[in-house]
């Protein structure tokens, strides 16, 4: 299955997660063990929304520190969650390019998200590519 696809299925787990309050693991564990209708999860997206809910603090603290305008918690929950997905990507996930990592998630926010998020998602996650690569130089260094 397509990453693409994983990306989606991740974000359908966090965004419902997110609407109901419910812990994130204990959803997966529940889409895991019971996927009823759907298809079961890509592998893919069990590791992304491991990933998200393993470092959710501090993507979250990441993408306040990078949104000039927007506290995480105003964010709209689909916007929110997509660059949850993104970030861990960036950060925590060496396989997938920054770039890769914000053209997916303006794929998504492209068909999901009102007219503004595309311009305000890739900005966000253009400034948290650039501060997650000014870390790693300093870890090198």
């Amino acid at each position: 299955m397509a990453r693409s696809t994983a990306r989606k299925r991740a974000l359908n787990t966090l965004y419902e997660a997110d609407e109901k309050g419910q812990d994130i693991l204990s959803l997966l564990a529940e889409r895991i063990e019971h996927p009823g209708a759907q298809t079961p999860l890509p592998e893919y997206a069990i590791e992304i929304v491991r990933g998200v809910a393993e470092h959710r603090k501090d993507i979250d603290h990441l993408l306040g520190e990078c949104s000039t305008s927007w506290k995480v918690s105003r964010m709209p929950v689909v916007d929110r969650n997509i660059m949850r997905i993104a970030a861990w990507e960036i950060v925590y996930n060496d396989e997938v390019p920054a770039g890769v990592a914000i053209d997916e998630a303006l794929s998504l926010a492209k068909t999901l998200c009102d007219a503004e998020s595309p311009n305000f998602i890739h900005g966000l996650l253009t400034a948290v590519a650039a501060k997650s690569e000014e870390n790693q130089e300093n870890v090198n260094d």
